[in-house]
């Protein structure tokens, strides 16, 4: 199977306890690896019930790749009660099992063939936008889950919060999810991951999920229903009881500008070639932006083949701007980006709006230890790709948003609703950005900040 990546032993222990914590199974139980590799969980299985003296269940491994299963074949050799099946999980046809148990694999869209995406996204709810295998082995597996049967998955944490998982997360509004355990980052040997270890039960509850953090912190908590990000629920976010959100009052909340060849469009200021300088405008990147301290001066700069509305410029507008795009090195690098299969090849790979772009704004960058904002008070700064740009419907609103989105208030709210990065840091995105509920002197009403 694409995507696998195998599980260590101590980990398996741990999510094996995990399923069979206070209700051990019997010889009449029927367990499922979906997915199941080299039968590193079909092993821990029978670890933990010959460890604990415990019956062991019917055991049934799915497996598509047929050097793995042959693998797993020779580790599992002579276990009675073990069948192996070399099948495509998601679109075989199995009996419901009461213990489901797997580290599904983690492939993305592109890694899949067309004729793999059409089968998947007539089968499952969860096969939408930029889904990923491991969602999928989620949707099938709660499918083929007995009533009151337990689950446990060690997957990407994202599942919690990415827009691409709103359709799993509202299948299992119809589940108890019993626990979301954060994984170290360092849980796969070589690999540095984000993974959650997560118990469901087949049973309607109204009992809270237990949360366990990386750092040992607990928490109960009440998770958002209906698909919405659990991030505010897990992390204890607050409400700011905001009538309206920071996408109704901004013309723009984006990332900055995406190339696909920075290193042909991006120069240094100071050595930028003079007949290019008419094409060129000064940027920023999140490398650049330290939290507390003043916005930065340019020090590199763009070269933009589009005009001030957007528009890509004919190759012949200017014959220097041709010869340079036209440099065998340059004309090469920019041909073998995926984007100039739908575009001419010295586009960016994505258009910039540039109307949007070239006036007063608010910039941020796109992982960082804690968010601050900045004011690009000339507007004249493109924001690369690791900077996110806010642009106010009304220019006068400028400064006390971004005063706004410095307070304390702003602050905790970003904490518990961005996505987690490595060391701790936070990852800003358009799409959480958009959700920040704002004041309502923000919409039209006065004193905004009390003793101004």
């Amino acid at each position: 199977m694409k995507g696998f990546v195998p599980t260590p032993d101590r980990v398996v222990d741990r999510m094996v306890a995990r399923l069979f914590k206070g209700r051990p199974p019997t010889r009449a139980s029927r367990l499922l690896d979906p997915g199941c590799g080299h039968g590193a969980f079909i092993q821990g299985v029978l670890r933990w019930c010959r460890k604990n003296q415990q019956a062991c269940p019917i055991i049934v491994g799915v497996e598509q790749d047929p050097d793995k299963l042959q693998h797993a074949n020779a580790l599992l050799s002579g276990e009675a009660g073990v069948t192996l099946l070399q099948r495509d999980f998601l679109l075989q046809d199995l009996q419901p099992f009461d213990y489901i148990i797997a580290n599904p694999p983690y492939v993305a869209i592109e890694k899949l063939s067309l004729a793999e995406r059409t089968k998947y996204r007539e089968r499952f709810a969860t096969a939408t936008g930029r889904l990923d295998l491991y969602l999928l082995f989620w949707e099938r597996s709660l499918q083929l889950l007995t009533k009151g049967g337990r689950l446990v998955f060690i997957t990407p944490e994202k599942y919690t919060y990415v827009e691409s998982a709103r359709p799993l997360r509202k299948v299992l509004d119809g589940f108890h999810l019993e626990e979301v355990m954060y994984a170290a980052e360092d849980t796969f040997p070589g690999l540095t991951t984000y993974p959650a270890i997560t118990t469901v039960v087949n049973i309607e509850s109204q009992d809270l999920t237990s949360i366990t953090f990386r750092d040992g912190r607990r928490r109960k908590v009440r998770l958002q229903s209906g698909g919405d990000s659990w991030q505010a629920s897990i992390h204890g976010a607050p409400d700011l009881q905001g009538r309206r959100t920071l996408k109704d009052i901004a013309l723009r909340v984006s990332c900055g500008v995406a190339t696909g060849a920075d290193k042909v469009f991006l120069f240094d200021a100071a050595s930028l070639p003079d007949d290019l300088g008419e094409f060129s405008h000064p940027t920023i990147a999140g490398r650049e932006l330290r939290a507390q301290l003043p916005f930065p001066s340019p020090r590199k700069v763009l070269v933009t083949p589009y005009d001030r509305q957007g528009r890509l410029l004919p190759i012949g507008t200017s014959a220097s701007l041709a010869k340079y795009l036209h440099r065998p090195e340059v004309k090469k690098r920019l041909e073998a980006r995926t984007c100039v299969e739908h575009k001419p090849w010295y586009a960016f790979h994505e258009t910039p709006p540039m109307p949007e772009i070239l006036r007063p704004k608010i910039v941020c960058k796109d992982i960082t230890g804690d968010p601050y904002f900045w004011i690009d008070k000339d507007g004249d700064r493109i924001p690369m790709h690791s900077t996110y740009y806010i642009v106010p419907r009304a220019p006068e609103m400028l400064e006390p948003l971004a005063r706004f989105l410095n307070s304390p208030e702003a602050l905790e709210w970003l904490r518990g609703h961005c996505q987690r990065a490595a060391n701790g840091f936070y990852r800003v995105q358009s799409a959480i950005l958009k959700k920040l509920p704002v004041p309502d002197a923000l919409t039209g009403h006065e004193d905004f900040f009390p003793g101004r």
